[in-house]
């Protein structure tokens, strides 16, 4: 049986804190944690050494170029984690509280049922050794590590997505996010679909500049080339739409914690209509809350 937290903290009254260490059982979750935090803008290292962990705080938070750190720390430390809860003490009176110490765990059936699914072995069971006793172990391990929590996250009914939430809110940053980064890129169909992108839209059946002679030299930059495809009636609608259905999504995946998103906009050769559409649905998304939109054009430089 789980013992009793002394007082968690519920996630959302977490303050934002510079320095977080996330710790708790194997299969809780803390791969995702971290890449949670890595998203909000956090340096992360991974299994750093106890003995190292205030020379790494001290180099992220008061060297040339400060920014916010987490390390995680678990078993895999061996004999010396039973070292961490002093050196957690002193390294947060000297940091006048400004860390956080963030511990996951899942009751036994769900961490079991992880493992199993990844086919992966604890830490713990040794060779030949059940994941159950491994993880019986585990929580005697982490009983004083665990009594030093300021945030406990029980994991065992959440989802990847719901885990990630919880994690940026234990760590202050629901609302100091960064922005969701959407690249726009203009392709040819020719040269292959960017295997990179999350959403694709095909201008192929635009007004094509290639069969204009004084405009095939010209790519969709060109001011010319850009006017001859987008004063068509079908460009007008196409952008419309798709900029209402844009709108829409991406606060829908802000509010789902994606960091990037990547919208291919390709025609055939990649060099008039898809770099014409990409720069315009640029222009038009730059405005959107919460995003930073830049637009690049892979298939510009090719003949």
């Amino acid at each position: 049986m789980t013992p009793a937290a002394p007082r968690p903290t519920r996630a959302h009254r977490v303050a934002a804190a510079p320095f977080v260490v996330v710790t708790g059982l194997s299969g809780a979750g803390k791969s995702h944690a971290i890449r949670a935090l890595e998203d909000l803008g956090y340096f992360c290292v991974d299994n750093l050494p106890i003995a190292l962990i205030p020379t790494f705080a001290d180099l992220a938070l008061t060297g040339r170029e400060r920014r916010r750190a987490a390390v995680v720390v678990d078993v895999r430390e061996g004999p010396a984690l039973a070292e961490f809860p002093e050196t957690y003490r002193r390294l947060k009176r000297r940091l006048r509280g400004k860390m956080r110490l963030v511990f996951l765990e899942a009751a036994d059936g769900a961490i079991l049922r992880r493992f199993s699914e990844t086919r992966r072995p604890h830490p713990l069971a040794g060779r030949g050794g059940s994941v159950a006793g491994g993880l019986k172990e585990e929580r005697r391990l982490l009983r004083p590590i665990r009594r030093l929590a300021d945030t406990i996250l029980d994991t065992t009914t959440l989802n990847v997505h719901e885990l990630r939430r919880q994690m940026l809110e234990a760590a202050g940053g629901s609302d100091r996010r960064g922005p969701l980064a959407v690249t726009l890129m203009s392709f040819g169909y020719r040269h292959g679909v960017p295997p990179e992108a999350d959403l694709v839209f095909d201008v192929r059946f635009l007004p094509n500049p290639h069969f204009v002679p004084s405009l095939r030299r010209w790519t969709g930059r060109s001011a010319k080339v850009a006017s001859y495809v987008l004063k068509s009636a079908a460009a007008t609608k196409f952008l419309s739409l798709t900029e209402a259905l844009l709108r829409f999504l991406l606060p829908q995946y802000i509010a789902e914690g994606k960091s990037y998103l990547t919208i291919a906009i390709g025609c055939t050769g990649g060099r008039h209509r898809s770099v014409a559409i990409a720069a315009a649905l640029g222009r038009r998304l730059a405005e959107v809350t919460g995003t930073k939109v830049r637009v690049r054009h892979r298939d510009v430089a090719e003949s």
